[in-house]
């Protein structure tokens, strides 16, 4: 590692301690890229402070509100196991290639609780919001796309998240006519919120 690098994450890892609870801290420290998903709700891995309402503007915005959450950068999410789906999509009808970790990992990595009962809102950069159960989750697998056809998704485009299975493999999805299938599934996804 540069000498510039060491110095600067050894920074920002002290001005984290100061701000945060020493378990907070260890885990803001391992993030070096800005957040692109953060999970609130039932999780027991904290990694990031409370909502802030000048910081947070697009969830002040949504109207959303947390004391604990987790928080993804893009390494951390590429650091995660990652399956490969090959869904037709709505948009022009053909298959693409997506490419990402199963959402439910995601979850497990943020130490959410995830009882089959369980709820997760799925929150898009422009206010939709999906809720897919735990178990509608596992059954469909769900992935957080994080490439398209061999491509990090861009914002502005489908991502650069994208929670989506694929619905030629999930028959009662199928049997649906292509623009119905994939309502719960949100692409720009920023935020998860988990319901226990």
């Amino acid at each position: 590692m540069k000498k510039r690098q060491f110095l600067g994450r050894a920074a920002l890892a002290g001005m984290a301690a100061a701000t945060l609870p020493a378990a907070q801290a260890a885990a803001t420290a391992n993030n070096a890229g800005p957040a692109l998903l953060t999970v609130t709700g039932a999780v027991g891995k904290v990694n990031r402070g409370r909502f802030d309402p000048v910081r947070d503007q697009m969830m002040f915005k949504q109207k959303l509100s947390f004391d604990k959450a987790h928080a993804f950068d893009f390494a951390a999410l590429a650091a995660l196991p990652a399956i490969t789906i090959q869904p037709t999509l709505e948009y022009d009808g053909k298959v693409h290639t997506l490419r990402g970790p199963l959402l439910l990992d995601v979850m497990k990595a943020a130490g959410a609780s995830l009882g089959d009962g369980g709820k997760l809102v799925l929150r898009a950069v422009d206010g939709y919001a999906a809720t897919v159960t735990v178990a509608q989750a596992r059954a469909q697998r769900t992935i957080v796309a994080t490439h398209l056809d061999g491509a990090a998704m861009a914002l502005g485009g489908l991502g650069p998240l994208w929670a989506i299975y694929d619905a030629d493999k999930v028959p009662e999805m199928a049997a649906k006519p292509l623009a119905e299938r994939f309502g719960s599934c949100p692409w720009a996804l920023y935020h998860i919120e988990v319901q226990a």
